[in-house]
């Protein structure tokens, strides 16, 4: 157990911060499944290979050089370092954030957690890949919402959780 105050803030026990721990088991998992579905993808499919599995969805090995919807993705090669700082330090921005935050409010760590997971799966893949691995291939009548993967989940969900967080925190204060 911590001796002081200042040593159960450094082991992130203040006001009952073990839980926070869980926060980070979440983003690892995020992580992990993220880096395991790729790996999978890497290696069985060839760059541009496409698997129908039913009428609306697809697996698809593609490579993303950019941001989100491919945002940046020819600009040169420039793009990967710096969304690889951005994602460094949005990362470490989120994994403070999470730390302070208080156990009440569970469903915007759940969804920092989410988004840090994400963020990390992808920065892994710009830093050792050179590109993020997309192969989630939605699509309806010809029309195909661009590829994406399970750290993109992530960051969606916990995005919106967010949102949804930040508009029901607003109606908790005016009542």
């Amino acid at each position: 157990m911590p001796e002081t105050k200042k040593d159960a803030i450094a082991m992130g026990m203040n006001q009952g911060g073990v839980h926070r721990i869980w926060w980070y088991v979440i983003a690892l998992l995020v992580l992990v499944a993220d880096q395991l579905t790729k790996t999978a993808v890497l290696n069985e499919f060839y760059l541009g290979q496409r698997e129908v599995i039913n009428s609306f969805f697809n697996l698809v090995y593609v490579r993303n050089y950019g941001a989100a919807f491919s945002f940046l993705s020819d600009a040169g090669g420039w793009q990967r370092w710096f969304f690889s700082i951005l994602s460094s330090v949005v990362s470490a921005v989120i994994a403070v954030w999470i730390f302070r935050l208080p156990k009440a409010k569970w469903i915007e760590s759940l969804a920092l957690a989410l988004i840090l997971g994400g963020a990390l799966g992808n920065l892994y893949d710009r830093v050792v890949l050179g590109y993020v691995v997309d192969f989630l291939d939605f699509h309806w009548s010809g029309w195909h919402f661009p590829a994406f993967n399970v750290a993109d989940s992530g960051i969606t969900i916990g995005a919106v959780l967010l949102i949804l967080d930040m508009f029901s925190t607003h109606e908790d204060s005016k009542n």
